[in-house]
């Protein structure tokens, strides 16, 4: 069974992961509208995996004997100066999560909730793999500097990337 603060830290992660979904499906409108395709696209996959974390949380909090409360879900913003801004601000709000997690493993500790912790492990890796490609992409777009060339073979790199379920052990 949950504890009280950590079935509240688990809900506000769920709004976390709903927000970082939202985000990234405005980040595809963007994309969309300046005819970047394949960027829309990787934004897009992201969307969804975002939605699948704030998922995974919902139902262990359910598995745990907890409550999901749903909150608002704050508006994302809708324009950005680049693509290059645009990927500079997912890494930062990957980093941003980043702690939330460890915020989240480390109140499991403290609550001696050896589930949760066990539970959050997952998203602790998952998010040294959401910083990595962020940043890989934002490292990309930096080299490229003003080469539009470099621009579209990116785009048309970005636009390969597809959703993939996990199977139930991941």
């Amino acid at each position: 069974m949950l504890t009280e603060r950590m079935e509240e830290a688990l809900n506000q992660q769920v709004n976390a992961e709903m927000y970082s979904s939202y985000l990234y499906l405005s980040m595809s409108a963007y994309f969309e509208s300046i005819n970047l395709k394949g960027f829309a696209n990787w934004m897009k996959v992201q969307a969804q995996e975002e939605l699948l974390h704030a998922m995974k949380i919902y139902d262990f909090i359910n598995e745990r004997g907890g409550r999901v409360k749903l909150t608002a879900i704050d508006a994302p913003p809708t324009e950005w100066d680049s693509p290059l801004a645009a990927f500079e601000a997912v890494y930062e709000h990957e980093c941003k999560v980043s702690g939330l997690i460890n915020d989240l493993v480390n109140l499991a500790l403290e609550e001696k909730d050896h589930a949760s912790h066990i539970f959050l492990q997952w998203f602790v890796t998952e998010q040294v793999e959401e910083e990595a490609s962020a940043d890989e992409i934002v490292q990309k777009l930096k080299l490229m500097g003003d080469a539009r060339g470099g621009l579209f073979m990116l785009d048309r790199e970005l636009g390969q990337r597809s959703f993939t379920m996990p199977t139930s052990s991941e």
